[in-house]
């Protein structure tokens, strides 16, 4: 079966450094500093080999998250368990890794307002990816038993939001709600949204 967090096509060994320069020009500059030139200088490429393929700092930054997401849930969604074991998992273990993770920790620091476009302000690759593996994830669990009936792609939108607020307010409650404590009550909201009404 299609694994919508990992499926993508393989890159060539210019994309792979071009991510990783600017994956570097980020964590030195933030992300209104970085530029496709000097994205480039750092990858050893040409400028226009950049161009060719992003537009703009703003695509390249954009593709940048989603392979760090798409890396980050490859790590954290379980193979074993049932379906809501893996899936609650995946997401507390998830959202505990964007938040330490060093990209989107340095966005959120210096342009918070980026990160709420690039991932949390439109639905976007990013939350589609999540959206597609929640509800692929849902729809086993209506299959093994596991996860309570409901319209799949809904629940996982649900969760989406459920998941972005652990991740994008974590900052604001952290004397209230330091990340151990955060991670077993979003526990007990994920488990007590999927888990079926019948004992």
């Amino acid at each position: 079966m299609s694994n919508p967090a990992t499926d993508e096509p393989d890159l060539s060994a210019t994309d792979l450094a071009i991510f990783d320069a600017a994956r570097a020009c980020v964590a030195e500059f933030g992300v209104r500093r970085t530029t496709l030139t000097e994205v480039a200088r750092r990858a050893g490429v040409s400028r226009p080999t950049v161009y060719r393929r992003w537009p703009d700092t703003g695509a390249l930054i954009a593709e940048l998250l989603v392979r760090e997401l798409r890396a980050i849930l490859a790590d954290t969604m379980p193979a074993t368990g049932d379906a809501r074991a893996r899936l609650v998992r995946g997401i507390v273990t998830g959202a505990a890794h964007i938040r330490s993770n060093p990209l989107f920790g340095k966005i959120f620091r210096t342009d918070t307002d980026l990160m709420l476009t690039y991932v949390f302000g439109r639905l976007g690759r990013n939350q589609r990816t999540l959206v597609d593996l929640f509800a692929t994830t849902i729809a086993a669990g209506h299959t093994d038993g596991s996860i309570r009936a409901g319209d799949p792609t809904r629940m996982a939108t649900m969760l989406l939001l459920t998941a972005q607020s652990a991740v994008q307010s974590a900052g604001t409650v952290a004397d209230l709600l330091p990340a151990p404590a955060l991670d077993i009550e979003l526990t007990h909201a994920l488990e007590g949204y999927l888990r079926p009404d019948h004992p």
